[in-house]
């Protein structure tokens, strides 16, 4: 059976646009977003590790290594089960960093741009065999359908191969890969085709593997009874299964695998840079072995079905030699499916992420675009030129190799050569000590031994097995585990001495700490050189361009949830980092570190005496708890008790750093000050509103440690305070700032202020009392002497004169009577007998008492009120009711202008009115007027109290007050309203 090339060309370009279909059809949201971020679409994803050779070279690898072929399968299965120790730590890094590569994960912890450039370009190596294999495989199955007929032995013995259809897929993986791969230049969004279109290869694969098994055993053997009998048969079969392989080329062969998680560009980039969530990776650490088991039960059965049928493909092929030598067009074609499956999702992933690798770390460090130029433009097209670049170098090996290595050979050169990585992955994570130093020289290391034994004999006639001589009981086959444990040894050497004799700066050990899984960043508060976000865009407008630069802050700023406005240093210091992260994501870790350090850099010697940046610290401590046991989370939950109770103490409590920097501000102090916390964390002192940021910030500098009876005023209210101060000593260690301790002490003053006012009454009304005294037993002298007259003489002048003395004599009594009844009114206790109360007169005398000061505004009271209508309450408590509202009244109206007081009866209650033609009463001040203390007036001409003892006084007659403000649409005022209970006469 074979097929025409014109059909398998159809059939390849039919399904190529497929993927193009899936991937267009996620991209624009036709499929649901909850879909595509299903931590199973990851896990499928992650299927991307089963390239061409996990459909075809890995039966070879059984062929050749029996049970060892399983290593393929648990080495990365055991990277997944053991995430929370390798995968999550990287993750970790690579979300908060945006890094999208190995490269950018271990620029940013070696903090050179030689460790990037250096990994990229030996990447650029050992991934050109991986990119062979799959070609190979893709031409190679072609040739295979299009030859070779049942029982044809002529196989590959023709010089070319199907290299124009080979060359055809390349194309198409360029154009898919620039149309899905490139379209976001950054870490940030996750490329949602290409997560879609790599899902469904996986599924295609994992169908075309567990078909092809099934029809090995029951269609070649007749089931498994038959396939168990066929082996008792043939124990020569089984034989080669269990021939041992050597101890340390198993190990090694499952240190390769296990590697390859991280090591392999395409497993990196789908793994992090795709990562939907934390919740994903969980999903994926138990998924991915079990897609991998899915995926390595039929191995076994093709490879025994293919001996079996005698077939004359080489085992590597045996899955596609199973559809042809049963004739069956269906499976041959479902299997050719699964490999071209395979292949394109390697070639595309694996493409992608070391475009964006090379881009990083080998062009922008050495070439970047003019400011006037799009750079976002420019990267989009360079990535695009390097995807084209790296597919055609990678067909341009296959043909230079010409088919001579097997897909074994290959796929093996290409882990063992990225398994060079591995030692500086894992110094990152577990050894702070490592140095930039000696992970290159142990990288050149074994790279260059990797090189000479596995690369150069692939594509020059070397002979290699002089690694003999530094590796005992060599055998040739196993070339590949000798160059393996060489290599690694010599690279892990060279490292470890290197690093252990040279010095580590101090970037490289803060990126140590922030690395370590065992530790978290602690970073200093140190002032930057820009005070706002306009500042750092054009700072960083003048290597990025104006456009760029304002496109990343802003980004910046939307991702932190901050405004453009912000100006606190601790927000400042935060958006620095985030505007690193984004521009690591864009440009490559090295080259964002270095531009940002250069432009956006921080006050020389502000890092002296400032202390660590505690509230960044809590907030990674807030991420970080879910990781945290045993007595790291007793401390942790002991550290939050401890803050809550701080927060929720009754008196206000700022803590500041020695550099003036607010590093707390409890709940009572923001309520006080009406400044919340989250506006103050982080900024200055003097940074806040007035009058707190200067008032603050003089207290800090005053020798005094207490001040008492601070006043403050807001809206119109008054408030009073304490201060109080010490200094943070922590023992053994440099004291880092202050404490200040703000004690609201309103409702104390207001008590004094209270008794104060109540004494002075007393004492004025004991001061009237003995006026009265005083001045009535003279008057009554006066009164009774005028009164004599009228019987002393008959002279008419005389007598009137008397008259007029009788006249003058009542009115000082009742001048005197009146004080006296106001003075009583402040003086008694809050016990009142309520009774009738003749509205009319009380008004009359509250405005006779006011007639009496002359210095004040001559203003008409025009006492408007019905003669008739009485009110239930206390006449000498009204009558202070009536004055201060009254004397407010002429306080607030022009000259010579009226007030007016009129009553209405309404439902049994009597509506007193007191309308004044002043400027009104705003909107805000009306919710507050009868607060205690609160005035408009100006400082020492009001107490704020007459209203606050007019609404008691009302509220005690079991009365109410209300305000209106203007009192008329067009003549302005105010209006004072009263109701009090009617008393009907009689």
């Amino acid at each position: 059976m074979s097929f025409e090339l014109s059909q398998l060309f159809i059939i390849g370009i039919g399904y190529l646009l497929l993927l193009f279909g899936i991937a267009h059809i996620a991209d624009r949201g036709w499929i649901p977003e909850q879909l595509i971020r299903h931590p199973l679409t990851y896990v499928l994803s992650l299927g991307v590790f089963a390239s061409a050779w996990s459909i075809y070279g890995v039966v070879g690898l059984a062929h050749e290594y029996g049970y060892g072929f399983l290593s393929y399968y648990l080495g990365v299965a055991g990277t997944f089960i053991f995430a929370p120790l390798l995968l999550l730590p990287l993750l970790r890094i690579a979300r908060t960093y945006l890094h999208s590569s190995l490269a950018d994960v271990l620029t940013f912890r070696y903090r050179t741009q030689w460790a990037g450039s250096l990994m990229t370009l030996f990447m650029v190596f050992a991934v050109w065999p991986l990119l062979a294999l799959q070609i190979q495989a893709v031409a190679d199955s072609l040739h295979i359908l299009t030859t070779i007929s049942a029982g044809d032995d002529a196989l590959f013995t023709k010089e070319t191969r199907h290299n124009e259809l080979a060359f055809i897929f390349c194309l198409a993986i360029c154009l898919f890969t620039i149309s899905f791969g490139s379209k976001h230049l950054t870490a940030h969004e996750r490329h949602n085709g290409l997560v879609a279109a790599i899902a469904f290869e996986s599924v295609i694969k994992l169908i075309a593997m567990l078909v092809v098994g099934l029809a090995a055993v029951y269609q070649v053997f007749g089931g498994f009874d038959g396939m168990d009998q066929w082996l008792t048969a043939n124990p020569q079969i089984v034989s080669l299964l269990n021939f041992p392989m050597r101890e340390d080329s198993s190990r090694a062969l499952l240190l390769i695998f296990f590697s390859a998680a991280v090591a392999m560009p395409h497993l990196f980039h789908m793994i992090f840079a795709e990562n939907p969530n934390v919740k994903a990776m969980l999903t994926a650490s138990w998924g991915v072995p079990l897609f991998l088991m899915l995926m390595s039960l039929p191995v076994l059965p093709i490879l025994w079905a293919g001996f079996k049928l005698e077939t004359v493909i080489p085992p590597e092929y045996f899955t596609l030699a199973i559809g042809i030598e049963l004739e069956s067009s269906a499976l041959a074609i479902l299997v050719y499916l699964g490999g071209l499956s395979a292949a394109s999702g390697a070639v595309i992933v694996t493409t992608l992420a070391l475009a964006s690798m090379c881009l990083k770390h080998l062009i922008l460090p050495v070439y970047r675009p003019s400011t006037d130029r799009d750079i976002y433009r420019w990267l989009l097209w360079i990535r695009r030129i390097l995807i084209v670049c790296i597919i055609l170098t990678g067909y341009a090996f296959y043909r230079f190799i010409a088919g001579r290595e097997a897909l074994s050979s290959l796929g093996l050169a290409a882990f063992i050569g990225t398994l060079q990585f591995f030692p500086g992955v894992l110094a990152a994570l577990y050894w702070q000590g490592a140095n930039r130093k000696g992970f290159i020289a142990g990288l050149i290391t074994g790279f260059a031994i990797w090189f000479v034994t596995l690369l150069l004999p692939i594509i020059t006639s070397f002979d290699p097995t002089f690694i003999g001589k530094l590796y005992f009981s060599l055998v040739y086959d196993d070339l590949w585990s000798a160059v393996t444990i060489v290599s690694l040894g010599m690279n892990m050497l060279v490292f470890g001495v290197v690093s252990v004799i040279t010095s580590t700066s101090e970037e490289e050990k803060n990126a140590a700490e922030v690395c370590a899984t065992d530790d978290l960043n602690r970073p200093t508060r140190r002032l930057l050189s820009v005070q706002s976000p306009e500042q750092m865009k054009d700072q960083l407008a003048t290597a990025l361009g104006q456009r760029t630069a304002q496109r990343e802050v802003d980004r910046a700023l939307y991702d932190m949830q901050m405004s453009d406005s912000e100006s606190r240093p601790f927000a400042l210091r935060r958006l620095r980092y985030r505007v690193e992260a984004n521009l690591s994501g864009l440009l490559g870790p090295s080259v964002a570190h270095d531009m940002v350090n250069q432009l956006l850099p921080y006050e020389s010697g502000s890092s002296a005496g400032s202390g660590e940046d505690i509230n960044l610290i809590e907030g990674q401590l807030e991420n970080y708890k879910v990781h945290l046991t045993g007595l790291a989370a007793d401390l942790d939950n002991l550290r939050r008790y401890h803050r809550q109770t701080l927060q929720d103490l009754p008196v206000g409590v700022c803590s500041l750093g020695q550099d003036g920097e607010i590093l707390m501000w409890n709940n009572a102090i923001a309520n006080f000050t009406g400044i919340s916390t989250f506006d103050v964390i982080g900024s200055s002192l003097r940074s806040l509103p007035k009058p707190w940021g200067e008032l603050l910030a003089d207290f800090v500098h005053m020798p005094q440690a207490h001040l008492y009876k601070q006043h403050y005023e807001d809206s119109g209210s008054s408030y009073w305070f304490n201060l109080h101060k010490t200094l943070v000593d922590a023992e053994g260690e440099q004291a880092d700032g202050r404490v200040i301790v703000l004690e609201d002490t309103t409702d104390v003053q207001m008590l004094e202020d209270e008794l104060m006012h109540s004494e002075r009454l007393a004492s004025i009304g004991r001061l009237a009392a003995g006026v009265a005294h005083e001045i009535g037993n003279p008057v009554t002298g006066i009164a009774c002497l005028a009164q004599n007259l009228r019987y002393d003489t008959d002279n008419p002048e005389s007598l009137e004169t008397g008259r007029e003395i009788l006249v003058q004599t009542e009115r000082v009594s009742k001048i005197v009577q009146t004080l006296v009844n106001f003075a009583h009114s402040g003086t008694e206790s809050a016990s009142h007998e309520l009774g009738p109360v003749h509205i009319k007169s009380c008004v009359e005398e509250a405005i006779h008492l006011l007639h009496l000061n002359k210095e004040a505004k001559q203003m008409r009271f025009e006492n408007q009120c019905e003669d008739e209508l009485y009110a239930i309450g206390d006449t000498q408590r009204l009558l202070q009711v009536f004055v201060n509202l009254l004397s407010n009244a002429r306080d607030a109206s022009p000259e010579q202008s009226a007030v007016v007081v009129d009553t209405e009866l309404r439902n049994q209650q009597v509506y007193i009115n007191v309308t004044d033609c002043g400027s009104g009463i705003s909107k805000e001040h009306q919710e507050q007027i009868f607060d205690p203390f609160f005035t408009t007036k100006e400082a020492g001409e009001g107490t704020g109290l007459g209203l606050s003892l007019v609404y008691s006084i009302v509220d005690d007659l079991n009365g109410n007050i209300s305000v209106e403000s203007p009192a008329d649409p067009v003549r302005g005022g105010t209006r004072f309203t009263l109701r009090l209970y009617h008393h009907q006469q009689g």
